[in-house]
């Protein structure tokens, strides 16, 4: 009998093992197609998360001023919202009255002079190929290049037509399709607009929400990365606007100096593109390069220099003045950020490519660095 019974035990144990071993495997096969339900789930809303995180990005901006003003002069937060939104409603509509007219009118002769201006950098270039070309072969006839170049330019003029119906229904079908992306881009904002004051309004609440979806044991911790990351934003926003104000107040200073014309839209237009970090500062320097090339080649040089002059203050002065507390991002990985979000999320992944890297930068250095990697590196020096 105890014989039977002490051959039995190992059986049990083991067959007990085995029945373990099963079900942690369909437990693992089952959290790795949750895992994957998820990601697929997330990746079919990523316009929508986008969405809601560039809402995300405003409620934030906005519950700082509302909390600015609820610190001076003590009131509901409601009346705060709707006193710090007229301001903004009453500031907007009087730059705008200032600052619209003059930059419309501007801007519609930046853009006319854009051929011009092309046709002028054309003409130069084949100027400067046909005195190459004299110098090395001497035997080249002046104007040949010009000649070349112009006829294969010009090979295709004349199209037949088909070709011109051809064309008219594409156009018609461009000009449909761009009024339904305006359409989609007005849902787009009015939904943005709505998450933003939905969350300023109550904004604990939404805080709670996020921090529940947390295992209890982290929740603690994860008030205080959120917190870090509120503030990350906040003064990557405050840095954004002084150093995108200090950009359009230096191009416009330099370009009048040069006696550049159109500098209200150039200086207004390199403020706007500064948000963009490393192409949005390329594309500012196009417009005034092509206005200073219709005067005068060298003005053309001048201005590229000034405008790298410029974004070097930017970068090497007034960012790091006004963003001492920002999270440090390398040029290499927020230019690797703007290729991947602008992928991924489309034009406005572009635009909110610096404050996910910074979230993304602020959730890898708490979690990632210092609660994993840190205390295991901690845990395995004490043992």
């Amino acid at each position: 009998m105890q014989k039977s019974m002490a051959s039995a035990i190992p059986r049990l144990l083991r067959q007990t093992n085995n029945d373990y071993l099963e079900k942690v495997k369909l437990y693992q096969w089952l959290a790795f197609a949750a895992v994957l339900a998820v990601t697929t789930l997330l990746w079919s809303l990523k316009e929508i998360l986008i969405q809601l995180f560039a809402g995300v990005v405003l409620a934030i901006a906005l519950c700082a001023l509302v909390e600015q003003l609820r610190l001076r002069r003590p009131m509901p937060r409601l009346l705060a919202l709707f006193i710090t939104i007229t301001f903004l409603i009453i500031t907007l509509g009087v730059v705008l009255a200032i600052v619209v007219p003059p930059f419309t009118e501007e801007f519609q002769e930046l853009l006319l002079q854009l051929p011009n201006a092309g046709k002028a950098l054309w003409e130069l270039a084949i100027g400067s190929i046909d005195k190459l070309s004299d110098f090395v072969y001497g035997d080249n006839p002046q104007g040949i290049w010009d000649q070349r170049l112009t006829a294969n330019q010009f090979k295709f003029a004349i199209p037949d037509t088909p070709t011109i119906t051809t064309g008219l229904t594409d156009g018609i079908s461009k000009l449909l399709g761009l009024a339904g992306d305006l359409g989609n881009s007005f849902i787009q904002l009015i939904f943005i607009l709505a998450v933003t004051l939905m969350i300023t309004l109550q904004p604990d609440s939404y805080k709670e929400v996020t921090i529940k979806l947390v295992p209890s044991f982290y929740r603690r911790r994860a008030r205080v990365i959120l917190k870090r990351c509120g503030d990350a934003l906040c003064n990557w926003m405050i840095g954004l606007i002084i150093s995108s104000t200090c950009v359009a107040l230096l191009a416009g200073i330099s370009l009048s100096l040069l006696g550049v014309k159109l500098v209200v839209a150039n200086a207004l237009l390199a403020g706007l593109l500064n948000i963009i970090p490393n192409l949005g500062p390329v594309i500012s320097t196009i417009f005034p390069i092509s206005v200073a090339l219709l005067d005068a080649p060298w003005k053309a040089l001048a201005v590229l220099g000034l405008y790298i002059i410029i974004q070097n203050i930017e970068s090497y002065v007034i960012t790091p003045s006004v963003m001492q507390h920002q999270t440090k991002l390398l040029p290499g990985l927020t230019l690797t950020a703007q290729f991947i979000f602008t992928v991924i999320f489309g034009p406005l992944g572009l635009l909110l490519a610096l404050p996910l890297a910074v979230v993304i930068g602020v959730l890898i250095k708490e979690i990632i660095i210092t609660d994993l990697l840190d205390n295991q590196k901690a845990e395995d020096i004490r043992s």
